[in-house]
């Protein structure tokens, strides 16, 4: 009876939240097989896994204009401060900091602030390239929704760099569209770089040029375990606790007719929505889903739907 009794608890706790139950996908990336999936195309809040589409749009920007994120120097908005939460850098508005320190915090400690800050600077970037002036974090989550639409993100709207629901700012998207936007942005050097970080140094100028420096934990728990290499994690009431993971096996090499050798990566992305132990269930995942993996190429490598079957994540840029 007890048991009962917690489960409706945490049933009627989840309606309550705006939340729909778990949901998860585990994908190939590199062949885009589902492996396994649940409530997966059902929209939802993600939190701050919405912070991988902003990490890879400054990584796709740095890369566009040939831009050092770590000379690029940005500057804290005041509209930064306005949203609230947690600070852990301490940051005021006109602190400066590098772009790449400003990414470290967003993507491993999860900051909301130097989402923004990022989002600013390279929004602003992107209206003075286009001859156009405005808000610069508008600008940017136009720059999340486009890539969006160029990589198949049907059922995902950003609607702020950071993923906190606030009034007339609340996202969605999909354990399959995460999946999606995981791939894309796992394929980027730069970016996979930080996310498998488990912690970095970073250092904050404020408006005086007193520098004060702070050490960056990655919130994924899983990183430094065999073979993890990122992504994200993400915590909201509406969403419940959420996790992007990226696993690295040692890729398939064959020998071609020519003499060549033919080298095939392989890495799972697993994607858990709405689980208070996300991170035991996203490790839980790993074995079933290369066992399933293995399987499918046993066989063949068959395909019946591929719509259902496939994860198609093109390359626009």
């Amino acid at each position: 009876m007890r048991a009962l009794f917690l489960t409706l608890v945490a049933l009627l706790s989840s309606v309550a939240h705006g939340q729909q139950g778990e949901a998860y996908m585990v994908v190939e990336a590199n062949s885009g097989k589902v492996l396994m999936a649940s409530n997966s195309v059902v929209q939802r809040s993600v939190a701050s896994l919405n912070k991988i589409a902003t990490g890879t749009i400054a990584v796709d920007w740095a890369d566009a204009t040939g831009a050092d994120i770590s000379a690029v120097i940005a500057t804290v908005p005041p509209s930064a401060l306005a949203i609230g939460g947690p600070n852990p850098l301490s940051l005021q508005a006109g602190d400066r900091l590098r772009l790449r320190d400003a990414l470290y915090s967003a993507l491993l400690g999860s900051d909301n602030i130097a989402a923004m800050t990022v989002a600013n600077h390279v929004g602003q970037e992107i209206l003075r390239a286009r001859g156009r002036e405005g808000d610069g974090v508008a600008a940017f989550v136009n720059e999340m929704n486009e890539l969006g639409k160029a990589i198949g993100l049907s059922k995902t709207r950003f609607a702020n760099p950071h993923g906190l629901e606030l009034p007339k700012q609340k996202g969605y998207s999909t354990a399959a569209d995460v999946a999606k936007l995981s791939i894309y942005a796992m394929r980027k050097p730069g970016f996979t770089f930080i996310v498998r970080q488990k912690d970095r140094q970073v250092t904050v100028t404020g408006a005086d040029g007193a520098k004060r420096s702070f050490n960056v934990r990655n919130t994924n728990e899983l990183i430094g375990e065999p073979n993890i290499l990122g992504v994200k994690t993400g915590t909201t009431a509406a969403a419940g606790p959420c996790v992007s993971v990226s696993v690295e096996r040692d890729p398939l090499v064959r020998d071609k007719p020519d003499g060549e050798k033919a080298v095939t990566p392989r890495r799972l992305i697993i994607v858990v929505l709405n689980n208070p132990d996300r991170f035991n269930r996203a490790r839980g995942f790993i074995s079933p889903g290369w066992a399933s993996f293995d399987r499918w190429v046993a066989a063949g490598a068959p395909i019946e739907d591929r719509r259902k079957e496939i994860l198609d994540v093109p390359n626009p840029r």
